[in-house]
C-alpha cells in the first residue's frame, strides 16, 4: 500500500539546511493499522505529510496505492489527496461557519457529487459516527470528541482506502480519546482501511498492528519488518 525508499526531507532556514528526515525505507501493507511514535521534533508529522502528498521529499521515492507521488504535479497531487486519502488532525480543522453536515460534505461538493447522492452519503457517514442528530449544529456547539468524529466522517466522505491521523486524540480526554480510537480500529477491521496514526500516547499505539519508532529523523525500529515495541 505504501512504500518509501531512501526518503529524506530538508528545510531551508536562516541557519542553513535543516534535515527533518534522514534516508528511510518504510513499507506498510494494505489494511495495516500503523502507529508512528517518537519524541517531539523527530519527524513524525513530516513523514505523515509526505505520505499524504501534502509535501514532496527532498530525495527518494514515495508510492501510495500504486501511485508514485514524485511523478505528480501539484494539480494531480491535489486530486490524489482528495480522492485517495482521508486526513484527521489533532485540532479537527472544521470550518466554524459551516454546519456539521456541510463540513462533512466538503470534498463531495468539491468533486461535484450530485446533491441527492451527497446528502445521502453525509447522513450515512454521520450515522456511522453516531452524530446523525447533530447535522444542523455548528462545530462550536459540539464537544471535542464530537468534533473529532465529524472530522473522521469528513475524512471518509470520498471512501478513501488510507486514513492519515496526526495525534487524533491529542486534544481529547481519555473517554473521548478511547471512543475515537475505537472508531478508527473498527474502520480498520471492518472496512480494511489502512490507517497511519502519529501519536505520543502509548495506550493509543497499542491499538495498532505495528509501531514505527522515529528518532532524530530516522526510523530506528519497525520501518520494514515491524515489531511490537510496547
Amino acid at each position: 500500500m505504501i512504500k518509501l525508499e531512501k526518503v529524506t526531507k530538508e528545510f531551508a532556514s536562516e541557519a542553513g539546511k535543516f534535515t527533518a528526515l534522514k534516508p528511510n525505507d518504510i513499507h506498510i501493507r494494505k489494511g495495516e493499522f500503523i502507529a508512528i511514535m517518537g519524541p517531539s521534533g523527530s519527524g513524525k508529522s513530516t513523514l505523515l505529510q509526505l505520505i499524504g502528498g501534502l509535501d514532496l521529499p527532498s530525495s527518494g521515492s514515495i508510492t501510495v496505492d500504486g501511485v508514485k507521488l514524485n511523478d505528480l504535479n501539484e494539480k494531480e497531487r491535489t486530486l490524489f489527496r482528495r480522492t485517495k486519502v482521508g486526513f484527521v488532525f489533532q485540532n479537527y480543522q472544521l470550518l466554524p461557519m459551516m454546519t456539521v453536515a456541510e463540513n462533512v460534505a466538503l470534498s463531495l461538493a468539491a468533486n461535484k457529487t450530485p446533491k441527492a447522492e451527497m446528502n445521502s452519503r453525509v447522513i450515512s457517514l454521520l450515522q456511522d459516527v453516531n452524530l446523525e442528530d447533530k447535522q444542523r449544529n455548528f462545530p462550536s456547539q459540539l464537544s471535542g470528541g464530537q468534533q473529532q468524529r465529524v472530522a473522521i466522517a469528513r475524512a471518509l466522505a470520498m471512501k478513501p482506502r488510507l486514513i492519515l491521523a496526526d495525534e487524533p486524540t491529542g486534544n481529547l480526554d481519555r473517554k473521548n480519546g478511547e471512543d475515537v480510537l475505537q472508531l478508527l480500529s473498527r474502520l480498520n477491521k471492518e472496512e480494511q482501511m489502512t490507517i497511519v496514526m502519529v501519536t505520543h500516547d502509548r495506550q493509543a499505539a497499542k491499538k495498532a498492528d505495528r509501531i514505527i519508532l522515529i528518532r532524530d529523523g530516522e526510523v530506528v525500529q519497525g520501518g520494514v519488518e515491524g515489531e511490537d515495541l510496547l
